[in-house]
């Protein structure tokens, strides 16, 4: 069994009920502890990213092309497990979108194959190839693109109000590092060669100036962003996490069941899960050029078990733990605390199941795929796992005294 999963299961079974002093106050503080952790590990890696990118662009080849893909594998690791904190906490949830939006038309952005590209349709910015051309055009208006900047990246993402239209952060990134997945539900993902990089003679598919411009801009971007709500969450300073612990207790609790119950169910479950299952899309895949899919719903829901465990295993192997909701609700209804962490560790060991498959050679695009039976049990057997866990989510909040969670359905009926 993998080492993770090993200790993750571990840390299910044990409780900190006599080590720490039950406390509101103190479960809500250390979860302000554990988010900074985290934003601080996404920021590390993408600084590791950004390190990797700049090698690339100074001497394109195919170990530096795959140094920066196995820099952004290992900085998707504690971004994906961050998500937890979006719902809830709305100045996660404003900014998420700059760094980590899905489903992008990646034709906005570089060269595309357009016997294999799928895009919104109606999107004006879907062919715009911002990489090829020195102006953009939006409604009447033009957009001076000739010098490619964080800046200008992040007044264009999102561009004419379309999410598809997705011009910064990860996926960004993973697309210009990966290319398009043309592979469809079939194995492979996206096969990019190093020599788009390459400055004069040797250049591939043109402007390759302009693309390496681009992938260094939006992992600036991505850096700065990172560092910024990092500093949110610092235990000194005017910040977000000051205004977060001031409150009633009950109000950071709620926010944290919330986020919770809300990434399980209308996020994981729902559009990252059901709505790719459903229309047997590669497309809607989450990370979907470099077919990292499974990590990125294992990690998702780590992040879930993070919070409600009160533990953290950092990038330096490191362990933090504290107060935890695992322990609050066990000193008001041991049943409801056991019968939620062994829905929690159900969760996480079934949505495993998609990296063993992956490891094993079927990725998540395949087992989406039409006639991919056991590959459909999987992902079905995933979703149900996470709607049971929303469940005891739930009524755990009553337990604590949290009426009405009503976490994020994303409109999905399960």
């Amino acid at each position: 069994m993998n080492k993770t999963l090993t200790a993750l299961i571990i840390g299910a079974s044990f409780s900190c009920a006599n080590a720490w002093a039950i406390d509101s106050k103190q479960v809500v503080n250390h979860y302000a502890d554990l988010v900074h952790a985290v934003y601080t590990d996404a920021a590390t890696t993408a600084a590791t990213l950004d390190k990797a990118i700049d090698a690339l662009i100074a001497k394109p080849s195919e170990q530096t092309l795959q140094a920066a893909k196995d820099a952004w594998l290992a900085a998707r690791v504690p971004y994906q497990q961050s998500e937890v904190f979006r719902f809830g906490n709305s100045i996660v949830d404003d900014w998420e979108g700059q760094l980590n939006a899905w489903p992008l038309d990646e034709g906005l952005i570089d060269y595309v194959d357009t016997k294999n590209y799928q895009h919104e349709l109606g999107n004006p910015g879907a062919t715009a190839n911002i990489i090829s051309s020195t102006r953009l055009q939006v409604g009447n208006e033009q957009i001076d693109i000739t010098t490619i900047t964080p800046e200008l990246l992040a007044s264009i993402n999102e561009l004419g109000g379309s999410e598809a239209n997705v011009a910064t952060g990860y996926h960004a990134i993973e697309f210009l590092l990966w290319g398009q997945d043309l592979n469809g539900t079939n194995a492979g993902a996206g096969a990019r060669p190093y020599t788009d990089f390459v400055q004069g003679e040797g250049c591939t598919n043109g402007h390759c100036d302009r693309r390496a411009a681009y992938l260094k801009a939006t992992s600036t971007l991505l850096n700065s962003d990172l560092t910024w709500m990092t500093e949110q969450w610092s235990a000194t300073g005017d910040n977000y996490r000051q205004t977060l612990t001031a409150k009633p207790a009950d109000e950071g609790l709620r926010v944290m069941l919330f986020g919770m119950g809300s990434l399980s169910l209308g996020e994981l479950a729902g559009e990252r899960m059901k709505v790719a299952l459903e229309a047997n899309s590669p497309e809607d895949e989450h990370d979907c050029f470099s077919d990292n899919t499974h990590n990125s719903h294992y990690y998702n829901q780590q992040g879930i078990n993070n919070v409600w465990f009160g533990q953290y295993t950092r990038v330096d192997g490191t362990k933090l733990s504290g107060p935890s909701l695992n322990d609050l609700v066990a000193s008001k209804d041991k049943a409801v605390a056991q019968s939620t962490s062994k829905a929690v560790t159900d969760a996480s060991t079934q949505v495993y199941t998609l990296v063993s498959a992956a490891e094993q050679g079927q990725k998540f695009d395949q087992l989406i795929a039409p006639n991919n039976s056991q590959g459909h049990t999987l992902v079905n057997d995933s979703i149900k796992a996470l709607v049971v866990q929303t469940g005891e989510i739930e009524k755990a909040s009553k337990v604590l005294g949290i009426y009405n969670l009503n976490p994020d359905t994303a409109d999905h009926e399960f």
